[in-house]
This record gives C-alpha cells, structure tokens and sequence, in this order.
C-alpha cells in the first residue's frame, strides 16, 4: 500500500513491489494513472484509488480497500504538500490531520507482522522543544480535534512555512504515539525526514524565493548534494522490511546530513 503517487511514492513502490500486490492511492487522478501506467510496465500488479487523506471517510474506505485486497503488511504514507505549494490551511488539513487519520485507519487493518512509513520532513527537527502539553496534545489529541488546537490555530497558521514545520513534528510525535497502538496489533511503524530532494516538490521549494538558502545548507553537508526519490526508498525499504523488525515508534534522517551540520554551527 502506497499513499501518494509522485516521486517518493513511485520510488516506494518500485522497491516495495516485489510479487506482492499494490494498491496505490493519490489525490490527483491524474498522477495517479501515470504512475500506475509506469508501474505495470515494469511487472508490477497494480490496484488503484483514488484518496483524500484529509477526509476520515475517504482514507477508511481505502484501508477497507486495501485489507480486501488480502493482508496488509506494508504502507507508505508520502502524501503531502510543501510551503510554495498551498496555503496554511490547506497544509495543516493534508500534512497534519492526513497523516493521523492515515495512522488511526490504518492501524486497524494492519496484519501482525505488518509494518508502516510515513513520510515526514527535516523541518520537523528544526521546531524548537515545546511545552509538555503542547506536545502531548499534538502526539495524542483525537484527529478531529488537531486543527482546534491552540497551537495549530495560533503560531502554525501565521503562515505556510510555519504550518509545514509544526505538521511534520507533529508527525513524529503521532507516529511515536500510535506506535504502542499499531504493537497491540504486532505492527510497527516509524516516519522518515527527508532533506531537500529532488522530486517536483524540492524543486519547486529550490526556486523560491527560499532557494538560495536551502543550496547553501546543501552543499555545507556531508553529502553535499540533493536528496533522490531513490535515497528515500532506500530509507522506506528498511523501516517496511524484517531487518528493522526491532524498530518502531521513531524517525529517521534521511537529510544527507543538512540537520547535523545546523546542529553543530556549520551554518548560520
């Protein structure tokens, strides 16, 4: 099961695949028959969906989907929109409730044994520490209740950077929490941070007015170079396979070191 259909989630699914039989989701109907179309060129049996992931009743009718389909022992969740392309709103509705409806619905059908990705943002890591109620609210609030949240109404609507931030480190909170809930189940699942990489949305973000910044935070890394839908699934195939059979509940780096190299002063 795969949710989001554009570069990530294509990769994914090449790397996923396998024999087994994938069900894709996205939003765009567009989008999502291309992808499908490149994905059975290459041998893959392929079922899709489409899927708003900020409506309950649409992502429960794909879980339901999915598990009628057979077991459901692999999700990637990497729907999400950036800061230059939707407003606040409209991030907070796809980034933050998406993803914690995608964690609730999906935590019901996954099969022992199963396991889970969400796609999330080294933005997440650049939110300073909040107070222990705000977090426990972001990590615990029923999903409904997230967009009414002081802090999601106040300081992550002031505009489409903020909410994008705030969304992504709620996503690490959601992921640790619904972690002991996906267990009782016998699943894991864990999120992944990218860095900037270089899918249709990174490079939209490279040539805004932010761009510059985000080129000088990439070659002052270790890598020294964009992020590619390859090195995410790469990422995703570990958390989704048996040798992270001991991993659950955290998140993953995966920013060619840009958070490291900010930690420690490297860059302004």
């Amino acid at each position: 099961m795969v949710i989001g259909a554009g570069g990530m989630g294509r990769a994914i699914a090449q790397r996923i695949g396998g024999e087994a039989r994938l069900l894709l989701a996205d939003h765009s109907p567009e989008v999502l028959a291309a992808c499908a179309e490149q994905l059975r060129g290459e041998g893959h049996e392929v079922t899709t969906r489409p899927v708003d992931v900020a409506s309950r009743t649409s992502v429960a009718e794909l879980a339901g989907a999915a598990a009628e389909l057979g077991e459901v022992r692999r999700m990637a969740h990497t729907a999400g929109l950036s800061p230059v392309q939707a407003s606040a709103e409209r991030i907070l509705a796809v980034d933050l409730l998406g993803v914690a409806l995608v964690l609730e619905e999906f935590g019901r059908v996954m099969a022992p044994g199963g396991s889970g990705v969400v796609i999330s943002s080294m933005a997440g890591h650049r939110v300073p520490p909040l107070p222990e109620e705000e977090a426990s609210a972001l990590a615990t609030a029923p999903a409904e209740d997230l967009l009414s949240l002081p802090l999601i109404t106040g300081r992550a609507a002031a505009g489409p950077g903020a909410a994008y931030s705030v969304a992504k480190h709620a996503n690490h909170l959601r992921v640790q929490a619904a972690s002991t809930a996906w267990g009782e189940r016998g699943a894991r699942v864990n999120s992944i941070s990218p860095g900037v990489v270089s899918t249709p949305m990174g490079r939209g973000e490279l040539d805004s007015e932010h761009g510059a910044s985000m080129r000088a935070v990439v070659g002052a890394s270790n890598a020294g170079r964009l992020g590619t839908p390859t090195d995410i699934a790469a990422a995703a195939e570990y958390l989704l396979g048996p040798a992270s059979s001991f991993v659950s509940g955290t998140d993953l780096l995966v920013d060619g070191g840009v958070t490291a190299a900010v930690a420690t002063g490297h860059l302004g």
